[in-house]
């Protein structure tokens, strides 16, 4: 497990088995990809692995250790800059690599070692001598000799853990990418014949089932020779259950992951001396239990810096609540224990919850410690959720990547549940703008913008991180990149606070928006940024690609109001005609009013679409929505 927000999206588990292998399939996919749909044209290929073995072995103790060895053929130009290095991630504390085999073979047959000069070992260090205090990851980077086009490059290694994650507990996830071309695969899986354990395993091969010395060896083997073109143009959603491999599992169930967790997890949110002063010193101030929560997770979101890395191999036991007071720093495990410890210093029930913070919206069918990368808080007496390794997102909130996500509680777990979506209308905004066309076609003007939730956590924090000069010039530069020359000024709220609100005000000046005098058109568009124009929820309507599977996706809603007043000597001939469009999650209205030398129109989109997972229908109702309400902002006031 590893802890990230963002952006993120990802399979953090595959640890060492896949860094290796990431780049490889980046050659032949997206970054993203995971499954692809079956097409009929074969794949353009950039690489070939010729071979790709690997062998778990768990001991008595569930100490492990696992073997890799691969080829990969160059098969492309493209492919020759990841192609030339190979590295290994691996957990410093717990974990041993060991480079077995590196090597070059060139096309005419030589076989090329990399020498050890060609070895570099990256290692996390921590603060002052703490090292390793927030990430303990090493990586092992091999660059191989004289690679070309035709080449192969080939790669052995063994990791040995040396400390089990889970005291009594081992899981692995093993999966195939089918855009990627695989030869002869083969996967060994070695361990104690009367383990309880859980195996899934999905287009593989059996090749042998042996038990002797009281000891079960399974092993499967996986080609995929002709890869397929693969359509698949949207990799938002991850479900690592559909593609070819295996997992398997001593917990038997996600319960008791979240139990392993929170045993040494817990025990780390007693409330000390130290605890109690400093929770009671944030929430002297405050009525309500509800707003000494907020107080605690405002202090502990804002004060304490996220420090990315989180519960993985290695790093599954929160630090010390006087160490993260005394570095204002954490990763998430140590952020969700230091908030429950406040909390319960002002008698506030809350327990931590394990989630993914990637792009898995769902959890496999075999409980796989990976599924779930990242630590937050639930407080039962408010049934709320809270994250505050986001320093950006108000106290309610969840980030977007924490949300619609299952949840594993340490205390009181219960079976399906999940962190929330928005709700339909929580993220808006609202952008009045007043237009006065002036005789020589130049414009003064202003707009008012008011947002609310994501639209309005986006640009606070943009905001936050502008400078002075920035603000100065804000409104000229926005001018400019929209390809006007003028000026102008910009007033906004205080970005810094952390609520989930923000209004701010631009009033400007500026050259040639209509050619005037003379005949001319416009269209009617924002003439200053903003989170969430009307416009942008159109950006699928151009797209004519099918999306094949689910997609991640949101609510919203906007609302444009303009008020052009023309000069008296400027005859407007056309406005665009009013249109009101809907569908079973989107709509849209829109209308035009004329009335002597003015112009008001009114544009507003609702889309109440509900969960962040969208099926490929909705997709489908999006595009065929958004077509038809782009003809109507496309259309143009004309002139004379």
């Amino acid at each position: 497990m590893s802890c990230e927000n963002v952006q993120i999206h990802v399979e953090k588990h595959l640890k060492a088995r896949l860094l290796h292998t990431a780049a490889l399939f980046m050659l032949t996919l997206p970054a993203s990809a995971a499954s692809a749909a079956p097409a009929e044209e074969p794949a353009e290929l950039y690489t070939r692995l010729e071979r790709y073995h690997v062998k778990y072995s768990l001991n008595d103790d569930y100490t492990s250790a696992e073997t890799h060895d691969w080829a990969m053929k160059v098969l492309k130009e493209k492919a020759l800059s990841n192609a030339k290095e190979a590295s290994i991630s691996y957990s410093t504390s717990i974990e041993k690599a060991e480079v077995l085999s590196a090597y070059t073979i060139k096309a005419d047959g030589r076989r090329i070692e990399a020498p050890k000069s060609n070895y570099q070992v990256v290692t996390n260090t921590g603060n002052d001598k703490d090292a390793p205090v927030y990430s303990d990851r090493t990586t092992l980077t091999v660059v191989f000799p004289e690679v070309a086009v035709g080449d192969t490059v080939g790669f052995s290694y063994k990791l040995t853990q040396t400390e089990p994650m889970f005291p009594k507990h081992y899981s692995i996830v093993q999966y195939f990418n089918r855009g990627t071309a695989y030869d002869d695969v083969k996967i060994t899986l070695d361990y104690p014949a009367a383990l309880a354990a859980q195996l899934d395993v999905r287009e593989l091969t059996p090749v042998a089932s042996t038990e002797k010395n009281g000891r079960k060896e399974l092993s499967w083997s996986f080609t995929n020779k002709v890869p397929l073109k693969n359509k698949r143009r949207d990799y938002s959603v991850y479900d690592v259950d559909t593609l070819p491999g295996l997992a398997f599992s001593t917990f038997k169930s996600y319960a008791d992951i979240a139990q392993a967790y929170g045993a040494r997890a817990t025990p780390k949110a007693a409330v000390t001396a130290e605890v109690q002063a400093l929770a009671d010193q944030i929430a002297k101030d405050q009525k309500t239990p509800r707003d000494t929560a907020r107080a605690l997770y405002d202090w502990v979101a804002t004060n304490i810096t996220y420090a990315g890395n989180c519960i993985g191999t290695g790093a599954v036991v929160p630090h010390d609540i006087s160490f993260i007071l005394k570095n204002k720093m954490g990763d998430c495990k140590d952020h969700a224990t230091l908030l429950q410890a406040l909390l319960a210093a002002r008698k506030i029930e809350s327990t931590q919850a394990l989630i993914n913070a990637g792009s898995s919206f769902k959890l496999a069918k075999v409980p796989v410690v990976s599924r779930v990368n990242h630590v937050i808080n639930y407080l039962p007496a408010f049934d709320l959720f809270l994250d505050s390794t986001s320093s950006t997102t108000p106290f309610g909130m969840l980030p977007y990547s924490s949300q619609d996500k299952p949840a594993l509680l340490v205390d009181g777990f219960k079976e399906g549940l999940k962190t929330p979506a928005a709700q339909p209308g929580s993220n808006a905004q609202t952008m009045k703008t007043r237009i006065k066309i002036n005789d020589d076609g130049s414009v003064t003007g202003s707009v008012d913008v008011a947002t609310k939730g994501e639209y309005a956590l986006g640009l606070r924090n943009g905001l936050r991180s502008a400078g002075k000069e920035t603000m100065d010039d804000m409104v000229k530069n926005v001018l400019k990149s929209m390809g006007y020359t003028g000026t102008g000024k910009f007033e906004s709220d205080d970005p810094t606070a952390l609520i989930n609100t923000l209004n701010y005000k631009a009033s400007f000046e500026f050259k040639n928006f209509t050619q005037f005098p003379g005949a001319g058109a416009f269209v009617i568009h924002p003439l200053f940024t903003s989170s969430s124009p009307v416009a942008s929820f159109m950006l699928g309507g151009s797209d004519d690609d099918e999306t094949l599977t689910e997609f991640s996706c949101s609510n919203g809603a906007s609302l444009e109001e303009y008020v052009f007043t023309f000069p008296k000597k400027m005859k407007v001939l056309a406005v665009p005609d009013n249109m009101t469009v809907k569908s079973a999650n989107v709509s849209y209205k829109a209308s035009y009013r004329l009335k002597g030398n003015q112009l008001t129109v009114t544009r507003e989109i609702d889309d109440r679409t509900r969960g962040n997972v969208c099926a490929p229908a909705i997709a489908t109702e999006y595009k065929a929505f958004s077509k038809k309400v782009l003809t109507n902002l496309k259309a143009q006031v004309v002139y004379k």
